[in-house]
């Protein structure tokens, strides 16, 4: 893991007017080329590949993009926290809500407690892309209502240096309040 942290000192604006002093100082610009970011393939299941974008471990958030072939889907699964999903491409929708398909340009929010199931649908012409941000775990089902899994910051970041890994690819992504980067594949390591 690579981390670069700027020592606490006096902030100015662009005219050099002193700012008070901030309690995590940013030097660089934390962003992410996702053109140069490589998909993690299969990361969710067949055809739910996943791109890192932010992986915050203490306050337990993570946002990523998400490309769904057509036809695929999510287990059912329960929000601990908020969740926003913002979709750039394809349609999508809830199989509890099927009348309200997600299309390019649409922006959801799904408050604490939420409880549904990510679908595809099947005659989709293109692959279904999402910026997601989700506050919290997703507590996942199977269909016959037993538990499946856990997906938390911590599992996901466990994931995906692990994809990255296996796959043979460099994943990038911001790390929460270290204000700095993470460099994968390193497997799971602090």
């Amino acid at each position: 893991m690579t981390t670069t942290l700027t020592a606490p000192g006096l902030t100015t604006t662009g005219a050099g007017a002193p700012l008070p002093v901030v309690a995590v100082p940013q030097g660089d610009l934390l962003w992410i080329d996702e053109s140069a970011t490589p998909w993690l393939v299969a990361a969710m299941g067949p055809g739910l590949d996943i791109k890192p974008l932010r992986i915050d471990l203490e306050r337990n958030e993570w946002v990523l993009l998400l490309r769904a072939a057509p036809g695929v889907g999510l287990p059912i699964h329960y929000h601990t926290g908020p969740a926003e999903v913002f979709t750039l491409s394809g349609r999508w929708y809830y199989r509890e809500y099927p009348n309200s398909p997600q299309v390019a340009g649409s922006y959801l929010y799904e408050p604490s407690g939420s409880v549904h199931q990510f679908h595809t649908p099947a005659d989709n012409t293109e692959d279904t892309v999402a910026l997601i941000r989700v506050a919290g775990a997703n507590v996942n089902f199977n269909d016959d209502g037993t538990f499946h899994s856990v997906l938390d910051a911590v599992a996901l970041r466990y994931l995906a240096g692990l994809l990255a890994e296996a796959q043979g690819v460099e994943s990038r992504w911001i790390e929460g309040a270290e204000t700095g980067f993470t460099s994968h594949p390193a497997a799971f390591t602090s």
